[in-house]
């Protein structure tokens, strides 16, 4: 009697843990973008959805890796603290890989690669650096691999202002506020062609530099080391289909498959 007691509560515990694991397989897994808008990459439509090539990607991403997922948006500056803190699971938010970022996340293969770039007033001029950007009040999102260029090296010689949201740089930029921004090659190129910047143009990359990192990668924690598996095979899938090249051309007019 005591030997089948034993066996029914051994029984119990079991079905429990099973339940308990299908439970944790069963959760989504929760792809963080910027809450910002930073189109073409991912904006918010006026129904709550999000739309953009990096929204794009991540549908095709969890379709590849058939599981389920969710979309969440974080304000930029916090999005690897949420990260860290599990409130996420993957910061997929044009999030460039550098050195210094790795010492916290982990990071997917790159997904795309862009150049950062100059805009400005269409009648302005930058072909030599650092010389045309001195006492410039030049404008950029902070926490960005533009921000850390611009700290490193500008500071001294111009006047460097930092925003919370790329769309106050913007903003600033088209009311004459500041003189030059510095952001996202593919990014700008987008901007200056909306009817708000008709006075702005692309002014040009600015000279590659190792802070800019080596191409837009998925932000993970470091211990998630199955799933990070799991996302490098199906970015490598996608990236050789001709899905990623119709998407490239569609929001870019032009390729942003990653070199690296």
């Amino acid at each position: 009697m005591g030997n089948r007691r034993l066996a029914n509560w051994l029984t119990g515990v079991t079905c429990v843990l099973l339940a308990g694991m299908s439970a944790a397989q069963a959760q989504p897994i929760r792809f963080a973008v910027a809450a910002e808008p930073y189109p073409p990459y991912t904006e918010k439509q006026a129904n709550g959805e999000w739309k953009g090539f990096e929204v794009d990607l991540i549908h095709k991403l969890c379709s590849e890796m058939k599981a389920e997922c969710e979309i969440k948006e974080v304000a930029w500056d916090g999005i690897i603290p949420s990260l860290l803190a599990k409130k996420i699971d993957v910061i997929f938010s044009s999030m460039s890989v550098t050195e210094e970022r790795e010492k916290q996340i982990a990071f997917s293969k790159a997904y795309y690669d862009s150049v950062i770039a100059i805009v400005g007033p269409k009648d302005a001029s930058v072909k030599k650096y650092p010389d045309d950007l001195k006492g410039k009040t030049i404008g950029v999102q902070n926490s960005t691999v533009s921000a850390s260029f611009l700290k490193t090296y500008y500071e001294k010689i111009a006047d460097v202002k930092y925003y919370d949201t790329q769309d106050s740089a913007n903003a600033d930029l088209i009311a004459g506020r500041i003189d030059l921004m510095m952001a996202d090659g593919t990014a700008m190129a987008a901007f200056v062609k909306t009817p708000d910047a008709k006075d702005l143009a692309y002014l040009g990359p600015v000279p590659y530099d190792p802070i800019f990192g080596k191409g837009v990668g998925a932000g993970l924690r470091k211990d998630d080391t199955e799933l990070k598996a799991k996302l490098d095979k199906a970015i490598t899938s996608l990236l050789a289909s001709k899905d990623y090249d119709d998407l490239s051309q569609h929001y870019f007019g032009t390729s942003v498959k990653p070199a690296f």
